[in-house]
């Protein structure tokens, strides 16, 4: 006779069926957009039950915030150890070259102009504090005082997902964005490229 797992057991289990229900979760609102993407896909790539969707998530809604709720609380180990604004800028390239569900699921967001399930408060919260950032950094004399910092703010999010965005280009170029060594040169080369913004006026 099997026996009744340990309560210890049950909470392990809980927590791999949630970390497979956002991995795939990830990959299907990326590809489809919060409206397009279904549970029944989301569920069946994390080889779950559906119903668990709305056991762990209260429904598709709260399945969609956790993933961006799961981004932001891993958002800081990003830019640990950067120093710079050049290396902060390199660690999201970095990172959406190696996430790159992650940065489509963003994408999908913004040419779907669909935010049913995105919490918006959350992100105006986050990218004021980038924001304010920039400021401090631009005070220390790091960045150009001549920048308007919510423009250079939105075109340095641009760079960091250019590869994503644009492989087709990288390849036109001469580049291999699929290859092994690709996001170490361009996280590299995007900071070379960030650190000209620190020139002096």
């Amino acid at each position: 006779m099997r026996r009744s797992p340990e309560p210890a057991e049950r909470r392990r289990d809980a927590e791999r069926s949630k970390q497979q229900l956002l991995d795939a979760a990830v990959i299907e609102f990326g590809a489809h957009g919060f409206s397009g993407a279904r549970v029944s896909e989301i569920a069946a790539r994390a080889g779950v039950n559906k119903q668990l969707i709305s056991y762990y998530f209260g429904g598709k809604e709260g399945l969609y915030r956790a993933v961006a709720d799961s981004w932001r609380a891993a958002e800081p180990d990003l830019t640990s150890n950067a120093r710079t604004i050049s290396e902060v800028v390199g660690a999201y390239a970095r990172a959406s070259i190696e996430q790159p569900d992650m940065l489509r699921l963003l994408i999908r967001e913004g040419v779907d102009r669909d935010t049913a399930g995105n919490d918006e408060e959350a992100q105006h919260k986050r990218f004021q504090g980038m924001l304010a950032d920039f400021r401090r950094r631009q005070e220390a004399g790091e960045l150009a005082s001549r920048l308007d910092l919510a423009y250079a703010g939105l075109a340095l999010f641009g760079v960091s997902a250019a590869p994503v965005v644009f492989p087709q280009i990288a390849r036109a170029l001469g580049l291999d964005p699929d290859s092994e060594e690709f996001a170490t040169r361009y996280a590299e080369e995007t900071a070379k490229l960030v650190a000209l913004l620190a020139e002096p006026d």
